[in-house]
């Protein structure tokens, strides 16, 4: 099996990318999806977040409000790097029972993990290939503000703690540059899923 890393920024078009891709037959696997579900109540780091960063980040039906724990942490290193050591080791295993499970159905079939934080961790470098989605930062913002009901300042502050899209393209084997349509965009990403599955044959 092929793994590949997809990632990007934030509103950097790598969920679109990550669409795009699952139509040609990719198994497509979200690390932001599998945040949300071991953040869930039942989920393998919700009390313990709970119990670090306080009730005061539920909402009222016990649920953890994604939006008020983003101002806790984003634009404080320490608190970030806290939330991201109790989410990403659960999310991890996910992914990773999630590869393997794939594997076995389909020995010859593409994985796309993805990801933001994939360069910034380093975790990449356990895939075959990395595909980086890029848009400008001006871009980024206008999406984020856009799509997220976010201030200029929030988005802002998020970007602020992740990897310029541009030093991430240093890393990859395949950038999409998703600033155009998504006709135009779409039509990348199949000429990469092309040259993608050229390797597995």
């Amino acid at each position: 099996m092929l793994r590949v890393a997809l990632t990007g920024g934030l509103a950097s078009g790598k969920s679109f990318v990550g669409r795009i891709l699952a139509e040609q037959g990719c198994r497509v696997i979200q690390a932001d999806a599998l945040g949300h579900q071991v953040l869930a109540p039942r989920g393998e780091a919700y009390a313990e977040v709970v119990h670090r960063f306080g009730s005061g980040i539920l909402n009222e039906e016990g649920q953890i409000d994604r939006r008020k724990l983003a101002e806790i942490v984003f634009g404080n290193p320490e608190k970030l790097a806290l939330l991201n050591s109790l989410v990403h080791p659960p999310v991890r295993k996910r992914i990773a029972a999630a590869l393997n499970e794939f594997e076995l159905e389909q020995p010859n079939g593409i994985s796309v993990v993805e990801a933001a934080i994939h360069v910034e961790t380093g975790s990449y470098q356990d895939y075959d290939r990395l595909i980086v989605a890029y848009c400008s930062p001006e871009l980024q913002i206008q999406r984020a503000m856009h799509r997220d009901n976010l201030s200029r300042a929030e988005v802002e502050a998020r970007l602020s703690q992740q990897m310029p899209l541009a030093m991430k393209r240093k890393y990859a084997h395949f950038v999409i540059d998703t600033s155009a349509t998504k006709e135009e965009t779409a039509h990348m990403t199949k000429r990469v899923f092309c040259q993608l599955r050229s390797i597995r044959q």
